[in-house]
């Protein structure tokens, strides 16, 4: 495994204050390429991803996987107590990240003016469902919300069915990988200009953006996107296919060529002639029919079979996996997507591994979410604070 020593980011401090998952995981990102990174959390209400989903022992597993690479600290920060602690932290610090409603900083004193104040240098990443400003920026955000209002939603499921949500977080950790892009390019700007500044992330914004050219098309044309199942209305075939031995396939005929090929290998290569074949909107167009010449020639081969025709042919096709499915996968293995972790509570575990490999500085899992609270004494410790101080605040309830 690398060291810190050898990751891009060491050296560089990140205080997560967020919770519910884009904030957090865009930290999380950030410590896997070697930021010192902790994580602030209530002394008694511990980050609500401890309790999501199913849990080993008492211990959360979706935290093992968010928490990874963060020291954690209890503290309340709407104290007074709280306050002066993240200020003297802040003065040290680089990034902090956080997702309370806009003006919940400000009510406890430690707003942009006043972070700025004790570190001109900071960059503060403000990650909120709508915004700092505008009409919604009140209201409480979620990621469903982003993913209903951004027109994901409206143009996902079947074409005679309702719109359908993802079932797991993808306006969030589209907004993840966002907010640190974005922590970086202003820890870029600091270092020509000296300055810090506040990044504001809308988490309805960075989904809107890989959806791709819909705003263009309505603004230009008028035309909106309808729900096409697993169907394109840029190419075909395009589409999810059962297998003799009832598994499915995806097929993919983005390229020309590439659909040129599907079509000699299921046996329709007259079809390749026909004038509407030469593009992509017009393919679409006559998916049915193209549909019911690749997914009859599935049917009539297993799963290996079709992969194994499909790669000698040179045409694109990917089995549909389920997670027992990518755990065994000879390609995720071969780029150990998702690797093990030894944790001190659960022992081994399997986690992704971290999102890209640099050639000379790589990232790495250095350990697993741990327990709440558990460096809390060590990380005031190392702020000057003594021991009876220590004592003192956790009398208070600061701690």
């Amino acid at each position: 495994m690398n060291t810190t020593a050898q990751a891009p980011l060491t050296g560089l401090r990140v205080i997560d204050l967020a919770t519910l998952f884009a904030g957090p995981l865009s930290a999380t990102m950030l410590g896997d390429f070697g930021a010192e990174v902790i994580k602030v959390e209530h002394p008694r209400k511990p980050d609500p991803s401890r309790g999501h989903g199913p849990a080993k022992d008492g211990v959360g597993l979706w935290w093992k996987l968010l928490g990874r690479n963060k020291r954690n600290l209890t503290l309340d920060l709407s104290s007074p107590g709280g306050r002066d602690i993240l200020l003297r932290l802040a003065a040290g610090t680089d990034v902090i990240i956080e997702n309370f409603r806009p003006g919940t900083l400000e009510r406890w004193g430690l707003g942009w003016a006043e972070l700025h104040a004790v570190n001109p240098r900071l960059v503060l990443a403000r990650v909120t469902g709508f915004g700092q400003f505008g009409p919604y920026a009140h209201r409480p955000g979620f990621g469903t919300l982003a993913e209903a209002m951004s027109g994901f939603a409206a143009i996902t499921g079947e074409p005679d069915g309702p719109p359908t949500l993802p079932p797991f977080g993808l306006a969030d950790s589209i907004a993840a990988l966002a907010t640190a892009y974005a922590v970086m390019a202003a820890l870029a700007g600091r270092d020509r200009t000296g300055e810090g500044q506040v990044v504001d992330m809308a988490i309805i914004e960075p989904i809107l953006t890989v959806l791709g050219p819909q705003p263009v098309w309505y603004d230009q044309l008028g035309y909106v996107q309808p729900r096409t199942g697993n169907r394109s209305r840029n190419n075909a075939p395009r589409n999810t296919y059962r297998t003799s031995d009832g598994h499915w396939v995806a097929v993919s005929t983005s390229a020309q060529s590439v659909a040129e090929r599907v079509m000699r290998l299921v046996g329709r290569p007259e079809l390749i002639d026909e004038p509407w074949f030469g593009s992509g909107s017009t393919r679409a167009e006559h998916s049915d029919e193209l549909d019911e010449a690749v997914g009859d020639w599935v049917a009539r081969h297993t799963r290996e079979e079709a992969v194994c025709a499909f790669e000698k042919a040179e045409a694109a096709i990917a089995p549909v996996h389920g997670i027992q499915d990518v755990m065994e996968d000879p390609q995720y293995r071969a780029l150990d997507s998702v690797t093990e972790v030894d944790d001190p509570e659960l022992g081994p575990l399997r986690m992704q591994n971290v999102l890209f490999r640099l050639s000379a500085t790589p990232g790495a899992i250095r350990w697993a979410g741990r327990p709440h609270g558990a460096d809390t004494d060590e990380i005031l410790t190392a702020l000057g604070l003594s021991g009876q101080e220590i004592a003192a605040l956790r009398a208070e309830r600061v701690l």
